[in-house]
């Protein structure tokens, strides 16, 4: 089936194959949290972005293959409510940026801005973005054969950013998110947030002065 970024929460698993990786999506957990298993297609190391849910879920999509290494996007319950029993069940490096990890359990390793976590023999980018929390990281896989794919977390997703407490906070996320994201990165990046559907941040570019003037 064709990839379109949506996922029914307790529907199938949607996947997609890039030249050199592999991208599972599923919904977990009553707060339709998506979680995402990356495979290097040449190597077969798997890496999940949230385990957010569901584990028994979670460990039948990462299958037979094990998983190397658990990447948290953020310090919020939802997005690791079944990190121990998964980090348990496959023995996976767990990390987290190091403003968020001391909140998290069964965090083996800390991250930050700028650093790579190998997935088998292609590599992921940490992006720090505060404000929805104070650790909030995306994740970008810069694809040799096409448009960069990022994992945003609660950071961005179609129609604005993340939720914010404060206006200190959201001026914040809204500096990051066009500095480092839509300052870095082409209109046809494909984003993957850490509920509902996908877009690309040329559909939601237009909407930046909007989403500023709002203040959410």
């Amino acid at each position: 089936m064709t990839y379109t970024g949506h996922v029914d929460p307790r529907g199938p698993a949607a996947v997609r194959d890039l030249a050199e990786l592999s991208i599972t999506k599923v919904s977990v957990g009553p707060m339709d949290n998506n979680a995402y298993l990356l495979r290097c297609r040449e190597t077969g190391e798997q890496l999940l972005i949230d385990a957010a849910n569901d584990p028994d879920r979670l460990l039948a999509v990462t299958g037979d293959a094990g998983l190397a290494t658990v990447v948290t996007t953020h310090r919020h319950h939802d997005h690791w409510f079944a990190l121990e029993d998964v980090v348990e069940a496959t023995g996976a490096r767990s990390l987290a940026h190091e403003a968020d990890a001391g909140e998290l359990p069964a965090v083996s390793g800390s991250l930050r801005d700028g650093d790579e976590v190998p997935v088998g023999n292609v590599a992921l980018e940490v992006i720090h973005l505060v404000g929805h929390t104070p650790g909030s990281i995306a994740l970008l896989y810069r694809d040799p054969s096409g448009p960069p794919h990022l994992f945003t977390g609660d950071s961005l997703f179609p129609g604005g950013p993340g939720r914010t407490t404060n206006p200190t906070d959201f001026t914040t996320l809204m500096n990051d998110l066009e500095t480092k994201v839509f300052g870095r990165l082409p209109d046809d990046t494909w984003f993957y947030p850490g509920h509902g559907d996908d877009s690309t941040l040329g559909n939601e570019r237009p909407a930046i002065p909007q989403w500023r003037a709002r203040g959410w």
